[in-house]
């Protein structure tokens, strides 16, 4: 018999796990992983947009490698992690480089590209800081089915870009850290007034980068409630098998 063991920290669950690449439409190579669920079919597909790649953002940031260890056993989830243009992790480096979240509009038209070719059904985009806003200026042109913002700074995205998501068939939730470092909850309101339908999600003692099992977990929690909330409660043990952590 195993005995359980705390869900926590860089734990990987049971998951199959396939080493892609896929290219843009300006000729760039692009890394990634994707991981899916084991003998059971896929409910929903994440499409995880990472942070900041010059702040040291990239597919392996923490939120979105635990969403990958962990989701796709205990929520029924597709987790696709890709390094945008120029980003490099232990998984590679993706051509190119760093377009200031411009060209980088070719890296989101590869990974959905991908994503279609698969067959992966259900997609969500799934940004954190640097990655939301490329999901709030390119993913109105895919038929996903929203996007998940964590920690959205809106630096780079348009107060037009931002009113296109009124309206609009596609849900858009926004978890709002308490202390973030650049977009604060009351400020956050403001600025997502122009999308009356927004989910508004504030995290209390919550900071931009989630740092601690605590917030990794609520994260977690506020994405399965989008996409499946049927898998909620997420567990805190785990019986069985583990994978190595990717």
């Amino acid at each position: 018999m195993t005995l359980p063991v705390n869900v926590r920290g860089g734990i990987a669950l049971p998951a199959m796990r396939e080493q892609v690449t896929f290219n843009t439409s300006d000729g760039l190579t692009l890394v990634g992983e994707l991981a899916t669920p084991v003998g059971r079919p896929i409910v929903a597909t994440l499409v995880t947009l990472h942070p900041l790649p010059t702040a040291g953002g990239f597919m392996d940031s923490h939120i979105l490698r635990k969403a990958a260890n962990r989701l796709p056993a205990m929520a029924d989830l597709a987790v696709l992690r890709f390094n945008t243009r120029g980003t490099s992790s232990p998984r590679g480096t993706s051509g190119g480089n760093f377009g200031g979240g411009v060209t980088e509009r070719a890296d989101v038209a590869a990974a959905m590209a991908f994503v279609a070719a698969r067959n992966l059904p259900n997609p969500w985009l799934v940004g954190w800081s640097f990655g939301t806003e490329l999901a709030l200026k390119y993913g109105l042109e895919y038929p996903i089915l929203g996007a998940i913002l964590l920690s959205p700074p809106l630096h780079r995205t348009t107060n037009a870009e931002l009113a296109a998501w009124a309206g609009n068939e596609r849900q858009l939730v926004a978890v709002i850290a308490e202390f973030d470092d650049y977009l604060r909850p009351d400020a956050a309101r403001v600025r997502f007034a122009s999308v009356p339908g927004l989910r508004f999600i504030e995290v209390e003692g919550g900071k931009h980068l989630w740092v601690g099992e605590n917030l990794t977990r609520r994260v977690l929690t506020e994405i399965v409630a989008t996409v499946n909330p049927e898998a909620l409660p997420l567990p805190t043990e785990w019986t069985g098998e583990l994978a190595a952590a990717s």
